[in-house]
């Protein structure tokens, strides 16, 4: 048995876009400890991409704004696979940036809630329709970022949709605690470099700013993120339940490192 205990564990991963992203990279780590990955994406494109790189795995389609297509994915994949699910992993968001970055004061209700029902309450139904195909003991992981609390201008409203996302996971930590020990955990990386957040405008700059805050001056990998989600996972992290936890090399205690303040006096 390897650390992780992978082998033969089933896990469903949700959000799988194309190479860059996280979920690709989590779904990377979980078949090469073994595991048997089942990806549920958005669309019929982003299906063919997922069988490109995972050609052993089952991929379906779910489009989680319409709840009923969250229910039939329920019972497609029930019907697929013979046994209990070892985890969800929910690497969902979106953001309508389309009418370009506007001051926080005017985000557009239509665009706000749009982003809290795919971001946010994707995961709490998703849970919820799901619950009966969970192992008593699964783990369920999803994607935030590494503070909730810093007012960045072109992340705009996504913050606070954020910030609902984490505070879900006490409730439903919570509400499954009454009739199981599924455990919900949140994976919180500083600025990653993906096809998602190439979408936001400015994002260079702030990733080239977040690199320069680490303490090693190299920004945070994908694969890190993607190692830690592993670890939530498995019975490892066992002890471990509504919890966010950050991963962004230091970034987050270094915002007086002395060059940068420098830089900044100039």
């Amino acid at each position: 048995m390897n650390f992780l205990n992978f082998k033969n564990k089933r896990f469903v991963v949700f959000g799988l876009a194309n190479r860059k992203s996280v979920a690709c990279a989590i779904g990377k780590v979980l078949v090469s400890e073994g595991a048997q990955v089942i990806h549920v994406v958005r669309s019929e494109e982003r299906k063919a991409a997922a069988l490109k790189l995972f050609p052993e795995s089952r991929v379906f389609i779910c489009d989680v704004e319409d709840e009923a297509n969250i229910v039939r994915v329920r019972d497609e994949i029930s019907e697929a696979v013979d046994g209990k699910l070892d985890g969800l992993v929910h690497s969902i968001a979106f953001a309508n940036y389309s009418e370009g970055m506007k001051p926080f004061q005017e985000t557009i209700k239509k665009d706000f809630l749009q982003a809290m029902d795919i971001s946010c309450f994707s995961l709490i139904s998703i849970c919820n329709h799901f619950r009966e195909l969970l192992a008593d003991t699964a783990s369920v992981v999803t994607i935030s970022i590494s503070t909730t609390r810093m007012a960045a201008e072109n992340y705009g409203y996504m913050a606070p949709v954020k910030a609902a996302l984490e505070s879900s996971l006490c409730f439903l930590a919570k509400s499954f605690s009454n009739f199981s020990k599924v455990r919900f955990n949140a994976v919180c990386p500083g600025l990653l470099k993906t096809s998602a957040s190439a979408g936001i405008p400015g994002y260079i700059d702030s990733y080239l700013y977040a690199e320069r805050l680490t303490l090693r001056k190299k920004a945070v990998q994908t694969g890190e993120a993607a190692d830690l989600a592993a670890f939530l996972l498995s019975e490892r992290s066992s002890g471990i339940t509504a919890q966010c936890i950050v991963v962004d090399a230091g970034m987050g205690i270094n915002y007086f490192d002395s060059d940068i303040i420098a830089d900044s006096m100039d």
